[in-house]
């Protein structure tokens, strides 16, 4: 570790390209560790689609939006992105938040040429014995933001700033104007996002139904509802149209402007183990999350998040893989069909009453 801080990078290129979830989960760690060292500047690279996150970034930080299909899409375009920030931004330091075939090429760029480069141990080992058939190891594993603040303290950089919001204050009711009026003081606003990427991390949707019925027959409160495509967006439009105080915010692109300013007016969010629960704690959310095939063990659970929030079945198959895109062994993907809505609806009630 350096003695000083003199010996510190001056010019960090760090580097997460997806997936949402995951790129949200660097952002407590990135700004913290931005708003500590602020004679170092951090030069963020991720996808296009994912750069508008970055919202009141620190001063330091520069956030780039690569679209590396279209751009980069073989080794030498990537040695070619390195030599081309290198000369731009003057990086003498790489961060690798991901530690895929992507960033170990560009991190192989900079450490030909001489910079220093550190990269994030995953812990695929203790993720295996947690996740495998038989004889798992049950211990709860260290955080990705723990794995994403190893990177940073391999170099000397303190974390003396924690993370509370990417809001300094409250955000602009204006940028949600087109969706929703303000809020009133006698409501109670509720998110929920019932979709994830795999099938294993979703709850059954004729079940979340029925929690949305319920709720939104409670007296002032208000739902959000949050997905994306063709198939959630029918799904959400029809619970919208059928129940009171239900809006649908999948009926066209708002952007992480638009959506992240209404989400931190949220009182709760109903989630599974997905993006949304990420977003909503990047604005200090209370997330009530549900978790099937994962478990929140593998190290994904939100920032400062409950664990009384977390809705969960102790099953001895549980977690049968890290990102729940594995078949389900039983075939009857119990782990969410054996969570009563009603269990979801009490928890929610005890946060907003």
């Amino acid at each position: 570790m350096p003695k000083n801080k003199k010996e510190l990078p001056r010019n960090v290129l760090v580097m997460r390209f997806s997936a949402l979830g995951d790129v949200a989960m660097t952002i407590p760690v990135v700004y913290s560790v931005c708003r500590s060292n602020p004679a170092t500047r951090f030069i963020f690279l991720t996808k296009k689609s994912q750069a508008s996150l970055f919202i009141n970034p620190p001063a330091n930080l520069v956030v780039l939006g690569i679209d590396f299909k279209a751009e980069y899409p073989h080794a030498y375009a990537l040695w070619r992105l390195f030599a081309k920030l290198k000369k731009e931004y003057g990086i003498d330091a790489v961060a690798d938040l991901h530690g895929v075939l992507r960033s170990y090429m560009i991190s192989m760029s900079g450490l030909l040429r001489g910079v220093t480069v550190h990269m994030i141990r995953k812990g695929r080992m203790h993720k295996r014995a947690l996740t495998r058939p038989r004889n798992k190891v049950m211990l709860p594993l260290i955080s990705s933001r723990a794995r994403y603040r190893e990177v940073f303290y391999r170099f000397g950089f303190s974390m003396e700033e924690p993370f509370v919001s990417i809001y300094d204050g409250a955000a602009d009711t204006a940028l949600f104007a087109s969706i929703t009026p303000p809020k009133t003081p006698d409501e109670k606003w509720v998110g929920i996002a019932p979709f994830a990427k795999h099938k294993g991390k979703i709850y059954p949707p004729e079940l979340m139904e029925k929690v949305v019925e319920e709720l939104s027959a409670t007296p002032g409160v208000k739902i959000f509802l949050f997905g994306g495509g063709d198939y959630e967006r029918e799904i959400l439009g029809r619970w919208a149209q059928t129940y009171p105080g239900v809006v649908s915010l999948a009926d066209k692109k708002h952007g992480f402007t638009v959506e992240m300013a209404l989400l931190s007016y949220l009182d709760t969010i109903v989630s599974m183990d997905s993006a949304n629960m990420h977003l909503a704690s990047l604005v200090g959310v209370r997330v009530v999350s549900i978790w099937g095939a994962t478990h929140s063990y593998c190290g994904f659970k939100g920032y400062r998040q409950h664990e009384s929030d977390i809705i969960q079945l102790p099953m001895t198959c549980r977690p049968c893989s890290v990102f729940g895109n594995k078949p389900c062994m039983r075939g009857d993907y119990h782990c969410l069909r054996g969570i009563s809505p009603q269990i979801i609806i009490k928890k929610v009630k005890s946060i907003i009453e």
